[in-house]
């Protein structure tokens, strides 16, 4: 089935007002035979989408793939762009290098590059980040703000945010982070997140919000050496988590603060990064290009940068950091 015919299937299922839709609207919709309908039917079985249909009411999805292409993205997606435009790998050796390709071609704000395999997934300083099939969310998003170069940082702050609030809406779990792009869970890392700007001197062109998440992995797919620092959402919750919706759901949550910072400023964010925050009132380690100082977190400013006052009481501005708490 072409995609585009797949793509408005998608759409009649996810904006229909009962859990059945009726093989005459379907056919009204898309403009086609009541045959047609039913062959269109048969190739997103053939797909993996399970179906379930009935006499006089129509068919209804009951199950989807095991997957997040563009198809099971867009089955239940409801903002207004981001996630709309998907490009969808098996197997990548990085998000991130496709969505600077797409961004350099114009692709347009709120695409999103995802892959079931990372064989070459990295994090902040160059650091592997293992990226096994079919268990995590491994994406990057192409965002287009309108803001001046140096205050980019500060969407690694906001989408931090946004990834949390996602996560409690889909479990029950209370993530917490740390300064500037890691999320945790019982003190072990679930998610990275890794921004990369493309500016010149006076103006953004985009920034590439890179999202490893672990959501299904269970401990014996971490390797050995990191089984004891890493953890993931099933795991935690001891539930296969859906990735599909959970991406759904950090879309709506990045979009709508997004927006609200392009309207308002990095305010809002910074309260809700505050009360998140794990690193906040803690004895913690920083380790810098040039040195590494001791000291308390005392929060955040205005821009997104890290106060540390050190030992002797003097107050260091961090802009960018290896952050480890203190052992006690």
């Amino acid at each position: 089935m072409q995609s585009a015919m797949r793509r408005k299937l998608l759409e009649i299922f996810t904006n229909a007002e009962t859990d059945y839709v009726s093989g005459q609207m379907i056919s009204e919709q898309l403009n086609c035979s009541r045959t047609a309908v039913w062959k269109h039917i048969e190739d997103l079985r053939s797909e993996g989408y399970e179906l379930e249909a009935v006499r006089k009411k129509g068919y209804r999805i009951i199950r989807v793939p095991n997957k997040v292409t563009s198809n099971e993205l867009l089955l239940g997606l409801h903002t207004k762009r981001m996630g709309h435009h998907v490009h969808y790998e098996e197997s990548v050796e990085s998000t991130q290098k496709i969505a600077h390709r797409l961004a350099q071609e114009d692709a347009v704000e709120g695409t999103v590059v995802v892959a079931e395999e990372q064989t070459s997934g990295r994090g902040r300083l160059d650091r592997v980040w293992y990226s096994p099939k079919y268990t995590g969310v491994w994406m990057s998003i192409i965002l287009r703000p309108t803001v001046p170069p140096q205050q980019a940082p500060q969407l690694t702050l906001l989408a931090a945010v946004a990834i949390v609030q996602a996560i409690e809406e889909i479990t029950d779990l209370s993530p917490d982070i740390k300064w500037p792009n890691d999320i945790l869970i019982n003190g072990k890392k679930l998610v990275g997140i890794l921004t990369e700007m493309q500016a010149d001197v006076e103006r953004v062109h985009s920034v590439i919000v890179g999202i490893g998440i672990n959501v299904n992995q269970q401990a014996s797919d971490f390797a050995p050496n990191i089984q004891k620092i890493a953890t993931s959402l099933s795991i935690e919750s001891g539930q296969q988590i859906n990735r599909a919706e959970l991406m759904q759901t950090i879309f709506l949550k990045l979009e709508k603060l997004y927006d609200d910072y392009l309207t308002h400023g990095f305010k809002v964010v910074k309260l809700l990064w505050e009360s998140y925050a794990v690193t906040i009132g803690k004895q913690i380690v920083a380790r810098t290009l040039r040195e590494t100082i001791e000291g308390t977190a005392k929060g955040i400013t205005d821009d997104g940068t890290l106060l540390l006052e050190d030992l002797h009481g003097k107050v260091h501005y961090i802009h960018s950091a290896d952050i480890s708490l203190k052992s006690k």
